[in-house]
């Protein structure tokens, strides 16, 4: 690759200007780019606090009281534990992934099998999993203003809609600064219903371990209830894109940093399902202890459980108190909601489109869609949602995760995560196809067309078939539809030199630059995938890779 003498090129006027919105980086958060490591400035530390705060939610009390009341203890309980260890194994080369590289979920799935406009399915798929559980959490949110102060279901819900808005709007920065303000709050109102169990119904802990479901008929272990439960606790798998929305502002790796940097990754990427199978099991406990007092309906939505509890402790202040904890939880948890989903409908858009208008309108699309979900009363719905939905994550993830272990380790995929337009085909069989085929058959199989022990266990097909048809379907094709021609700039001894870009004129290090034959020079990756008129010219025959005739700065 050849560079020219910054001192012989002239700026020239740029050809593209962005939107106000997308152009400020303090509020666009390289939604669509590779983190600059310059725009990296927060410590392991920060980046893991803030991607923990996303785990604040309250559904997880609603799926594992769901869980438990519906299969009883024995098969709920070691359904949700099992989920969580299939979500953790998944979750460790995605989040190691997406820090290493500061790539978000999009990006990484492009560069992980599936090609350019392969992933804007699963764009769609990880902006349906943030826009379902917004409209579930924002459900709750709605109940605790009904139940403290009389806001009705309708205008409660709108209420938990707008007052994410802030923090999501303003990016990292404003996110960072919330979730960290709010952690201490949030942690003693977790803590504190189960402190007061413990200390006056300790007896009950062994009542909840013998319980046989409302029904009575999950006294023992049963394998289909123990997979029908294990599928709704599966469809918190994508939970791990929204944890590396974060992770990928983690700070290089260096020989000094390199523990607590894994430390970091670890604990705020798959991490976060240990803290999430707690709570669903805790949640659990809660709507047993409570469903004799407030009934079966109200005993699956966590404030009406949780106040129970901490009523002994706190007396007339407990409703307030647990009213504001469920805030809390569901600003902090809503908020990444919303941004995560802002990520994933801004990508999806930018590649059909061709247009970019910033993140935030984004943010508004993804809180109005789970707004009309709200309304229209999804909460009701919660194990069907999830259920179905799971079978279509876990393909998702596992054949992403296939990628990352199987084929590239074993050379048959690119070693490094290339996520640039001017570089992709726009169809990879091998991460798409195996999506696609997992997803199929176990959809097929969870409406009970092979039987009732697959029906209950279809998540856990998806993902078996995910991981086998990824490397076979790489050797198959040899690995030739990962990159439609070499990428020469990745192979500079310094990623962080910067090249302005010949359509905007920003400056942008490498990682997040190509070379373009239209141009006839660097192009950002944005740039190049908004371009409607080039037609991938520079992946036609015969094309050959461009010298970087811009301005390199050291």
């Amino acid at each position: 690759m050849t560079v020219a003498d910054p001192t012989t090129v002239s700026k020239k006027s740029p050809k593209r200007r962005y939107a106000a919105l997308a152009a400020n980086e303090d509020r666009e958060d390289y939604s669509l780019r590779f983190a600059a490591h310059s725009f990296r400035k927060w410590s392991p530390l920060v980046v893991a606090t803030t991607a923990l705060g996303g785990i604040a939610y309250l559904a997880d009390f609603a799926i594992g009281a769901s869980i438990v009341l519906t299969y009883g203890f024995s098969s709920g309980v070691l359904a949700i534990l099992a989920a969580a260890l299939v979500i953790f194994v998944t979750g460790i080369p995605i989040a190691s992934a997406c820090a290493r590289y500061g790539v978000d979920m999009d990006l990484l799935t492009r560069g992980a099998g599936f090609g350019y406009f392969g992933s804007t399915l699963t764009s769609l798929v990880y902006a349906s999993f943030t826009v379902i559980f917004f409209s579930l959490e924002g459900s709750i949110m709605g109940q605790a203003f009904e139940l403290a102060i009389g806001i009705p279901l309708p205008i409660g819900y709108l209420l938990a809609t707008l007052i994410v808005l802030p923090f999501a709007l303003y990016g990292m920065g404003a996110v960072a600064k919330m979730q960290t303000w709010t952690q201490p709050l949030w942690i003693a109102g977790l803590v504190l219903p189960f402190v007061v169990v413990a200390i006056r119904e300790p007896g009950r802990f062994g009542d909840f371990a013998a319980f046989a479901g409302l029904d009575g008929r999950g006294s023992t272990f049963s394998a289909v209830s123990f997979g029908l439960g294990m599928g709704v606790a599966l469809s918190l798998i994508g939970q791990i894109g929204e944890q590396a929305d974060y992770l990928r502002f983690m700070p290089e790796k260096t020989p000094e940093n390199k523990r607590v940097w894994w430390t970091a990754v670890l604990a705020a990427g798959p991490g976060w399902v240990v803290l999430g199978a707690l709570k669903q099991i805790g949640g659990a406990l809660l709507a047993f202890l409570a469903v004799g007092v407030v009934g079966e309906t109200h005993a699956l939505e966590p404030i009406a459980p949780y106040l129970e509890a901490v009523k002994p402790a706190l007396g007339p202040a407990a409703l307030t108190f647990a009213a504001l904890f469920v805030v809390v939880s569901q600003i902090k948890i809503n908020t990444t909601n919303a941004y995560s989903g802002s990520l994933s409908f801004a990508n999806f858009f930018s590649r059909v489109l061709h247009r970019h208008p910033g993140r935030v309108w984004y943010v508004l699309v993804n809180c109005g869609i789970a707004l009309a979900l709200m309304e229209f009363g999804a909460f009701a719905f919660l194990n069907k949602i999830l259920g179905f939905y799971s079978n279509v994550a876990i393909a998702w993830i596992g054949a992403v995760c296939a990628d990352l272990v199987i084929a590239k380790p074993l050379g048959l995929s690119p070693r490094y995560i290339e996520f640039k337009r001017a570089y992709l085909p726009k169809i990879n069989p091998v991460g798409f196809g195996a999506m696609l085929l997992a997803s199929a058959l176990s959809i097929t199989a969870y409406f009970g067309a092979f039987g009732d022990l697959l029906a209950a266990f279809s998540p856990l097909t998806a993902l078996v078939i995910a991981l086998v048809a990824v490397p076979v379907l790489a050797f198959a094709t040899r690995g030739r539809f990962y990159l439609t021609r070499p990428n020469t700039v990745i192979e500079a001894e310094d990623l962080r030199a910067t090249h302005e870009c010949s359509v905007c004129g920003d400056a942008y290090e490498l990682p997040d630059i190509a070379d373009c034959s239209k141009q006839q020079g660097a192009i950002c990756s944005l740039c190049c995938t908004l371009d409607a008129t080039c037609h991938d010219q520079c992946q036609q025959p015969g094309a050959s890779p461009v010298a970087l005739g811009m301005p390199a700065v050291r």
